[in-house]
């Protein structure tokens, strides 16, 4: 089995676990401090995101790259001028970032979210910022080497963390006001940061082949062509990241003036941003952990094949990507559409924010693409044409959000809309940038053959849940619908050929199944 086959179906197996488990994390959080809550706490995440992103400067993807490449020379001294050159850029931009960021906590807060209570949270993460300065340096040296597993055990480790602590802590701090209890949300997180660090660093120690304290400084001094690589990769990737990161941190912002100017007071937008971004998306995003796996594998994968100009591997992997996502992407889909209403009552027990997962959830199949498209360009160095194609989708973005979000007529709803025309807009333009790179097939018979199968999975866990065993338990129901769908789904794929054997014996424990059989 080759490395990129194995390292993907360990980051998709540590991917599932760290999903549900950080959807446990949502749940917990949601029945702890409410819909107001989560508001507060996602209004300031973003912020967050912003600051982490100019933190790490694109560094894990051009170290996960270049490792890479100076592996496969056996070039370890190298390895070791990334590293080093690497930790020193980070670990001198979170002196700076952190206390930046507690010095503007008080503006951002009143002034640019219209919620004074928003500076609790933002000061609660800003811990975190130089954790993972240097835990995302080891995880993209890892990467690199195409050994997925601690990067997958300490993402585990910090959603256990997390979990274990959000309930605990949001208790103890609820009586002073929900905006300490977001704040205490928030110093859970920090606190998982720091557990997949320790674990990080004691895989390294364990599993390096040199020591990177020795001669620290000269290697630092040593490595202004090590710095000239990595800023090549690093500056356009963290361009792209950063438009995201900014879009991002500006949607609360927009969000929250659009829909004052629509009569909506400062609490109940912030109640309303919570039912889009801490209940609908956290659903909506699930099963992005096979597009994240995907695109985790992909840059490695590529960046080595591309290196030795074997670019029939490149469109191989693209085309297994591809067709990977498209068919766990559609069996996604369809299950949050039929159920969006009983699994919101399940999860947060409420309904609020279903009718947008209904909206939003045919969109995001094409969603589900632009993680290992975008990876496929930084592994052709072709960041900045992702960079410029995650630009045009932010403006566009925040130009419908703020169109439609600030008519009374569509309130959220039109925030919503802003937000599907944007990553619509951004995956087809990556698909075209990638056309022109690589070479390969689209097989419009297959898509349109999955789209029927989606169709017809979807009617058959409709009918069940509407019309079999309506007086039992919610949950029953459900599951009932969902394994109706799933079976029916994995079985109409092999019918038309849509998986076959080959497929199949490239997946672990399924494919010792056929050999030993």
């Amino acid at each position: 089995m080759s490395k990129f086959i194995k390292g993907t179906f360990i980051l998709l197996a540590a991917g599932l676990v760290t999903r549900v488990l950080g959807f446990i994390y949502r749940i917990v959080l949601a029945r702890s401090i409410g819909e107001e809550g989560v508001g507060l706490y996602m209004m300031a995440y973003p912020t967050f995101i912003l600051v982490v992103t100019l933190v790490q400067l694109g560094l894990p993807v051009a170290i996960s790259k270049n490792v890479a490449e100076a592996e496969a020379k056996g070039n370890y001294a190298e390895i070791k001028k990334i590293l080093v050159v690497s930790l020193a850029i980070t670990i001198t931009l979170s002196i700076v970032i952190t206390p930046a960021l507690i010095m503007l906590a008080p503006l951002l807060s009143s002034t640019m979210f219209t919620d004074s209570r928003t500076f609790y949270p933002l000061i609660a993460i800003t811990p975190a910022i130089p954790i993972i300065a240097v835990s995302s340096v080891l995880r993209g040296y890892f990467q690199g080497r195409q050994n997925m597993q601690p990067s997958a055990t300490s993402q585990i480790l910090e959603q256990v963390v997390r979990i274990t602590l959000i309930a605990v802590m949001t208790k103890a701090f609820l009586p002073y006001g929900i905006e300490y209890a977001a704040a205490a949300a928030m110093a859970a997180s920090v606190l998982g940061e720091l557990v997949s660090l320790i674990y990080l660093v004691t895989t390294f120690k364990f599993k390096k082949r040199f020591r990177l304290r020795k001669n620290f400084f000269k290697f630092i001094q040593a490595g202004k062509d090590t710095f000239k690589d990595l800023m090549e990769i690093a500056l356009p990737t963290t361009g792209s990241r950063m438009i995201g990161s900014i879009s991002w941190f500006f949607e609360p912002i927009v969000v929250a003036h659009s829909l004052a100017i629509a009569g909506v007071i400062a609490g109940e937008a912030t109640k309303q941003y919570g039912s889009l971004t801490g209940y609908a998306m956290p659903l909506l995003m699930l099963p992005s952990f096979v597009t994240f796996s995907l695109a985790t594998s992909l840059v490695p994968a590529i960046s080595e094949a591309n290196s030795r100009k074997n670019y029939k591997l490149i469109e191989y992997r693209l085309e297994q990507a591809l067709r990977f996502v498209f068919l766990s992407g559609g069996l996604a889909v369809i299950v949050l559409y039929v159920l969006a209403d009983p699994l919101m009552e399940l999860m947060y027990g409420s309904t609020k924010g279903s009718y947008l997962v209904r909206l939003m959830a045919p969109f995001f199949i094409i969603y589900y693409f632009q993680g290992p498209l975008q990876a496929v360009l930084q592994a052709l160095n072709l960041a900045r044409a992702a960079m410029i194609n995650s630009l045009i989708g932010a403006v566009v973005k925040t130009a419908v959000i703020f169109v439609l979000a600030s008519q009374a007529s569509f309130g959220i709803t039109g925030a919503a809309l802003g937000i599907i025309v944007g990553f619509v807009l951004v995956t087809f333009l990556h698909l075209a940038t990638v056309m022109k790179q690589v070479s390969f097939s689209i097989y419009v018979r297959d898509y349109a053959k999955g789209f029927l199968v989606m169709g017809a999975a979807g009617w058959v866990g409709y009918w069940l849940f509407e019309n079999f065993m309506i007086n039992e338990l919610l949950i029953i129901r459900v599951l009932i619908s969902l394994i109706a769908m799933t079976l029916a789904y994995a079985f109409l794929l092999v019918i038309l050929g849509l998986i076959k054997k080959d497929d199949l014996i490239r997946i672990p424990w399924i494919g010792k199944f056929f050999t030993a059989s």
